[in-house]
């Protein structure tokens, strides 16, 4: 249920629509019986050019739409909303609590929608008024000065205005890590910060997980390592803004567990099967689309991330079709023995973490078992062969490197009940 502490009422929702620098009014929120539910505005629906906010969910057609089942707002416009990390800076700002005090209080999500960020993931943003579109943005302020704020927010010290408002800037976008969105040279990105709970270097772990996809030949966000104030920062390119000569275009994109229907709730129930389902019907380039997923799928066993949720993968909305976004947020997860799961179910009920449960999914991807086993032997021999480098690439310290190797990177567990049948991987590599 969704409580409205605040006073809001409703919403006007903003979209950028594709090839456009400049954002039109789409339609309204508002609260009814604790959810928020959407109508398009006659204007928008009177538009040549319209497209759906996702169509699936909210289909261009008059009238209050209903929500899908189990939902208390569209998924379509929750993933505009902030995560766990932009909804603690709202609560800092708003109330000053301390990193753990902030997580037990949740905002209504119009106050999350409204006083967030306008820079948000996607091509929509959220405005009071449907005619005066007033962006929420930040003042120019350093790498350094957004870290400190970080750092502030999560001992729950209040910030000085320029430097709330200039981290009030990234609140919007997801994820649960401190984060901030910066503009340099023309690109934007996103800045992850360490975080005090950090047990390892969490920000060169995600470096060398990216870097490898990248050369495994994953389509993923390009990312660099730079530093602020002594401490490490990954900066990834955002892959929703086009920059034009009159402004930024924005990409309208709609998570995975958007696009099953699902919410944070449910995600338990979210699988690679089902998502594979919804390319074959809904996506552009289906098969291509499909053997990059499963792709995807062995490199994060492999890599030992298990956090892997349906938040975590994204599709760009054109109106028409879909289309697979880049990858992102490829990161080892701590572990204590060796075996885990991920968090996004595989097949049927299956969610260890093991290559056999690629295999033996292979067929939802339309691949063989040969042209599955072909892509776990590539990506296994690639590792291999780009550790090291990667490794001294990041500035990994011995420490890191051990705890990662063979434990997130590797780990028997991925390999230790395969059939005779694919013994050859494992003969093949010594595992």
């Amino acid at each position: 249920m969704i409580s409205n502490e605040s006073g809001y009422s409703e919403a006007f929702v903003w979209i950028w629509l594709p090839g456009a620098t400049k954002p039109v009014v789409a339609g309204k929120l508002i609260t009814e019986a604790g959810k928020l539910i959407f109508n398009y505005g006659k204007s928008y629906l009177n538009r040549k050019n319209a497209i759906s906010i996702y169509d699936a969910e909210l289909p261009l057609k008059p009238g209050v739409l209903p929500l899908r089942s189990g939902l208390a707002m569209p998924g379509c416009i929750r993933d505009s909303a902030p995560d766990a990390w932009g909804r603690r800076v709202l609560i800092n700002k708003k109330l000053g609590l301390k990193g753990v005090d902030a997580d037990s209080v949740n905002l209504d999500e119009l106050t999350y929608l409204l006083e967030s960020g306008s820079d948000r993931i996607g091509a929509l943003d959220f405005q009071r008024s449907a005619v005066d579109y007033i962006p929420r943005t930040s003042v120019n302020v350093t790498l350094d000065e957004l870290l400190q704020s970080a750092e502030r927010v999560e001992k729950g010290i209040p910030l000085t205005t320029e430097l709330d408002q200039a981290l009030h800037h990234g609140s919007s976008i997801g994820g649960a890590r401190p984060k901030a969105l910066i503009e340099d040279g023309g690109t934007k990105y996103i800045a992850k910060f360490s975080s005090s709970t950090d047990l390892y270097n969490v920000i060169k772990a995600e470096f060398v997980s990216m870097r490898l996809a990248n050369l495994i030949g994953l389509n993923v966000a390009p990312v660099a390592l730079t530093k602020s104030s002594k401490k490490d920062v990954l900066l990834i390119e955002r892959f929703d803004r086009i920059p034009t000569g009159q402004g930024w275009q924005r990409k309208c994109m709609v998570s995975a567990l958007t696009l099953l229907g699902l919410d944070e709730m449910m995600a338990r129930y979210a699988s690679y099967q089902d998502l594979s389902e919804i390319i074959r019907h809904k996506f552009t380039d289906a098969r291509t689309t499909l053997k990059e997923l499963f792709r995807r799928l062995v490199f994060n066993i492999l890599s030992g991330n298990t956090d892997d949720h349906a938040r975590n993968h994204a599709a760009f909305w054109d109106g028409q079709m879909l289309t697979l976004t880049p990858a992102y947020d490829i990161c080892p997860q701590s572990r204590s023995g060796n075996e885990a799961s991920q968090a996004m179910l595989i097949s049927g009920d299956n969610r260890m973490s093991r290559i056999s449960a690629c295999l033996e999914a292979a067929h939802h991807f339309l691949l063989s078992k040969k042209e599955a086993t072909a892509i776990v032997e590539h990506q296994i021999s690639a590792i291999l062969k780009n550790w090291n480098t990667v490794c001294e690439e990041a500035g990994l310290s011995e420490t890191d490197h051990a705890l990662l190797w063979s434990r997130q990177y590797l780990n028997p567990f991925a390999f230790d009940d395969l059939e005779r049948a694919y013994a050859d991987i494992t003969t093949f590599f010594n595992f």
